[in-house]
């Protein structure tokens, strides 16, 4: 692998190269890593073996959640993703149990910190950052904790821009940029105290909380009121070859890329056509990465619309009906095998197909990190929660949703409001809402003048295009934010470009008949290449996955306020300046698929259980055999006691439930207990070695 030193969006700062070994071996990471992206610089998946059947073991989450990425750093087990890289430091793979520590020293049990707040926030993404900020504006003190090294959430990982509403969640700006907007505005707040670093464990029955401050330091803290915004943690899927390193979450994904700036593969294929799956292909397009196709097991995908079209004109296959059947390779990912499935999700005769790729990409939607809430709920603390640890949305409903939350914490506080939170909530469920199923995009028959063309094909919440017209000529029907935009045409356009290059969805145009009618300019964004466009190149039109013919650029131009976003102006024939939605830079992509036969594999060769290594077989069994306890499934097979504590496997077997035909309320859920994060007993028990004399 390498790191990005070119990118379209991201700005590549200067690293500096440390040094470290890996089981002996001399290597160089560059600082500001954490150990698992250092390992993937150097060409690195594999981080060590199971001790239970010797699997290689990968990464997956990248999140900390699902301990998969285990290694032992200078003696100590730690999480290779949530672990910054020191220099010198001495790592070994984790092949089984670590040696345990001698215990001939003396030790002194240290008194635990008992810290009292008015709010504590869990979690510094987009709803904890905007929380925070509503309260801090309100002199409340806020304790905000996040596990990661900067503020953000998962903004950090976003360089599209986003939808919704310029006035509200920053619509038409890039995730980077806002969660730096987010991050300055609570950083000013004097009355918000910021924990990097530092991760929640538990909520406990005398209603604290404890969290590992500062990645060494254990404290309880005693909040009157209490946030959770953690966010949400990836789906798994079950299918041969699932635990192999290269396959891993479409979220873990961006962070080696668009995070740490690894180029962290060189084909991948990509499992769920929502918007994580879709973005992440885009994303991985922008750092010169080959999508070799993505697959979605519905008649159509489920995130935008806009989304899909912009990686059918980069010349990515898309496989609706579609899902995978194995993931091929003996110790890392190879290749790939999918297959068309009826509508009872059962594989079509003669449909497998096989693809070279080394990384598959999981985007099946994600589970809410809501087990902090649940708790303080049972233990009868006063406890909200916002973002996707409440419903899994955009990023954009997760801004709205943690300014609701903080509105009624002050309100609870009897501290006087005045917004309306019922019309707030209203406005929230809307941006909340699963896209609508497209519509034809209605095309103004104008040809004459100059004017912008929308080629958005589904009533989502997003209209910044109507905040950034000079002359004011953009709209929606009533004004409502779903509604397509129009151009109302009652001025004229002056062409300055701003509705395109805002666009979330790169989906308007500007088209110019004034030189030439029967060869207009049309101008389009680009936001994909470091390469240098000069007028005079001649680039390849296309209308989304149809190629319109290769036509010579007349004009580029960036605006000062949309810097990454090239605007590039053609001349093409007006019989399909029109149909012309955007511009690709290289030829097609698409891979035929492999002449590979592929074997099969049983459930009995399926895992479930990553940590434990429990099969899809062993599962089937039990359930067959009338287990219907989650809890009693633990005793017999140890599924859900693994290092993740059951996170990325109780959704997956609930299920195999199903699929045996068990109806969710005979199953007797899993006992959700603290400590819901490992954490080292010395630092638990605050435990502080004797100096020697």
């Amino acid at each position: 692998m390498e790191n990005i030193t070119n990118h379209p969006i991201l700005e590549i700062p200067e690293r500096k190269k440390i040094k470290f070994t890996l089981d002996g071996k001399k290597l160089t990471g560059l600082e500001g890593l954490v150990i698992s992206s250092a390992l993937f610089l150097n060409d690195i998946k594999i981080f060590g073996h199971h001790i239970k059947d010797s699997s290689p073991q990968g990464m997956f989450c990248a999140n900390g959640q699902c301990s998969q990425c285990n290694v032992i750093a200078d003696g100590i087990p730690v999480k290779a993703c949530m672990t910054p890289l020191t220099d010198g430091m001495n790592i070994k793979s984790c092949n089984g149990l670590p040696e345990l520590p001698s215990m001939d020293r003396a030790v002194e049990v240290g008194d635990i910190e008992i810290i009292n707040t008015e709010v504590l926030v869990i979690g510094a993404g987009p709803a904890g950052l905007s929380a925070s900020k509503i309260l801090g504006e309100r002199k409340i003190n806020v304790i905000l904790i996040d596990d990661k090294d900067r503020l953000g959430g998962k903004l950090v990982l976003q360089t599209h821009k986003f939808f919704g509403s310029q006035e509200d969640v920053y619509a038409g700006k890039r995730g980077i940029d806002i969660a730096e907007i987010l991050g300055d505005q609570v950083n000013s707040l004097n009355s918000v105290n910021i924990w990097l670093n530092s991760t929640a464990v538990a909520v406990f029955s005398d209603k604290l909380v404890g969290v590992l401050k500062n990645n060494d330091e254990y404290v309880l803290i005693s909040p009157k009121y209490i946030l959770i915004a953690a966010g949400a943690r990836e789906k798994m899927l079950v299918f041969p070859g699932n635990t192999l390193p290269g396959v891993y979450g479409a979220g873990a994904f961006q962070t080696l890329v668009n995070r740490d700036l690894i180029k962290a593969a060189n084909r991948i294929f990509i499992i769920g056509g929502g918007n994580v799956g879709l973005i992440a292909g885009y994303h991985a397009i922008q750092a010169g990465i080959q999508v070799v196709g993505l697959i979605e097991a519905m008649p159509y995908c489920g995130g935008y619309k806009v989304h899909e079209d912009k990686l059918r004109r980069l010349g990515v296959p898309i496989y609706t009906k579609h899902t995978i059947t194995s993931a091929n390779g003996r110790n890392n990912v190879e290749s790939i095998t999918i297959g068309q499935i009826n509508e009872s999700g059962e594989i079509l005769p003669n449909t497998t197909k096989t693809f070279s790729c080394d990384t598959i990409l999981i985007a099946v939607g994600l589970n809410p990190v809501d087990e902090f809430y649940q708790k303080a709920k049972e233990f009868g603390m006063a406890a909200w929660v916002a973002g996707d640890a409440q419903e899994i949305a955009e990023a954009s409903a997760a801004i709205f949703t943690g300014r609701i939350e903080a509105l009624k914490i002050l309100k609870e506080m009897s501290i006087e409001v005045e917004e309306n939170i019922d019309d707030l909530e209203k406005f929230a469920s809307i941006m909340k809402a699963k896209p609508p199923v497209p519509i034809e995009p209605n095309i103004l028959e104008k040809e004459d003048n100059i004017f912008p063309l929308f080629h958005c094909n589904q009533e989502i919440p997003c209209n910044p295009c109507t905040s950034v017209c000079p002359q004011d000529q953009i709209n929606t029907i009533d004004n409502l934010i779903t509604q397509l935009p129009y151009f109302k045409d009652e001025k004229d356009c002056i062409g300055c470009g701003k509705c395109v290059a805002v666009c979330p969805g790169l989906a308007v145009t500007l088209i110019d008949y004034r030189k030439n009618k029967d060869f207009p300019s049309v101008t389009f964004p680009l936001e994909l290449s470091t390469i240098k466009i000069e007028k005079g190149k001649k680039v390849l039109i296309v209308s989304n996955d149809t190629e319109l013919g290769e036509f010579e650029v007349k004009r580029v131009r960036l605006l000062p306020e949309y810097p990454k976003t090239k605007l590039i102006t053609v001349e093409i024939p007006s019989k399909i300046a029109k149909r012309a939605t955007g511009i690709r830079l290289n030829e097609s992509t698409y891979s035929e698929p492999l002449d590979l036969y592929q074997e099969n594999l049983t459930d009995n060769e399926t895992i479930v259980c990553r940590c434990e290594r429990v099969s899809v077989g062993e599962i089937r069994q039990w359930i067959r055999d009338g287990v219907r306890d989650f809890n009693e499934l633990k005793a017999l097979t140890k599924v859900g006691m693994g290092s993740c504590g059951g996170k990325t496997c109780t959704s997956l077997i609930n299920r195999i439930f199903r699929e045996e035909g068990v109806a969710m309320e005979e199953i007797v859920p899993g006992t959700k207990r603290p400590l819901f994060i490992e954490i080292p007993m010395k630092v638990f028990a605050g435990i502080k070695a004797k100096k020697e004399d």
